[in-house]
C-alpha cells in the first residue's frame, strides 16, 4: 500500500494601505539673496517675490515678479539699468516624500518678460590708433526707455519644509534669450530678470535663495501603494 498526503496551506494576500493627506494651497515667498545683495553691493538693488500653487501631486504652477536696478561700470561704459520683470511656468517634483514630509527636489520651466531702461552715464569710444589720437569720451547722460526682452529658462532646485507650512529653498537657472530691444549705438549689458548678457550672448545663468510660507487651503487624500504579504 502506498499513501499520498498533501500539506494544505492557506495563502492569503492582504492590502495594507495608508491614507496620506497632501496639502494644497498658495505658497508665497521672497528672494533673500537679492535682498542681501542689495544690502552689501552698492551697485545693485532689487527684490523678487515668488508664488506657486499645487495642481497635482507632483505638479505646481509657479511665477516670479521682481524689480532690479544695476549699475554696470567697465573701462568704456557706465550704465545704470532699471526695470521690472515677470516669469511664469510649471515645477515638477522629482522627490518621493516619506510620511508627513513635504519637501521638493524639482525641475521647472519658465517664460520671462522684462521691461527696462538704460541711463548711459558716460562712455569712451575705443580708438585703434591710440598713439596719435586720444580716445573720445563723453559724460553727457543719455536715457533709453521702453526696452523689452523675452527669454525661456530651465530651473533645478529644492524646497525644504523647516516648520509647518514654512519653507526654505534654492534654485539654479539656465536662460536662453529669445528676443530683445537693442538701444542705439550699443548693446544691452544687463537685463532685469535675465541678468548679465555676457557681451551680447544669448545664454545667461542665475540663482535664487528664498523663504516661503504656504497658505493651506485644503487637503486631498493620496492612496499609497498597497503592501502585499503572504500569510502561511
Amino acid at each position: 500500500m502506498s499513501g499520498h498526503s498533501q500539506n494544505d496551506s492557506i495563502v492569503s494576500t492582504a492590502n495594507d494601505s495608508t491614507k496620506i493627506k497632501l496639502k494644497y494651497g498658495l505658497r508665497l515667498g521672497g528672494d533673500i539673496g537679492k535682498l542681501a545683495r542689495s544690502f552689501f553691493d552698492d551697485d545693485y538693488s532689487g527684490f523678487e517675490i515668488m508664488a506657486d500653487y499645487r495642481l497635482k501631486e507632483k505638479m505646481y504652477l509657479a511665477a516670479e515678479l521682481g524689480f532690479e536696478e544695476k549699475n554696470t561700470i567697465n573701462d568704456y561704459l557706465d550704465i545704470t539699468t532699471t526695470g521690472s520683470y515677470i516669469k511664469g511656468g510649471v515645477d515638477f517634483n522629482m522627490y518621493d516624500n516619506w510620511l508627513d514630509m513635504d519637501n521638493m527636489i524639482y525641475t521647472g520651466f519658465r517664460v520671462g518678460a522684462s521691461t527696462f531702461s538704460h541711463d548711459l552715464n558716460s562712455f569712451t569710444v575705443y580708438s585703434i590708433d591710440q598713439y596719435w589720437a586720444p580716445q573720445y569720451s563723453s559724460e553727457v547722460k543719455e536715457e533709453f526707455k521702453g526696452l523689452t526682452a523675452i527669454w525661456a529658462e530651465i530651473i533645478l532646485g529644492m524646497k525644504a519644509e523647516l516648520f509647518n507650512n514654512f519653507y526654505i529653498g534654492l534654485n539654479l537657472q539656465l536662460k536662453a534669450l529669445v528676443t530683445e530691444t537693442v538701444p542705439v549705438n550699443f548693446e544691452n549689458v544687463y537685463i532685469p530678470g535675465f541678468g548679465k548678457t555676457y557681451d551680447s550672448g544669448r545664454i545667461g545663468t542665475s540663482y535664487s535663495y528664498f523663504l516661503a510660507y504656504r497658505i493651506p487651503l485644503f487637503k486631498k487624500v493620496k492612496q499609497s501603494k498597497p503592501t502585499e504579504f503572504t500569510k502561511p
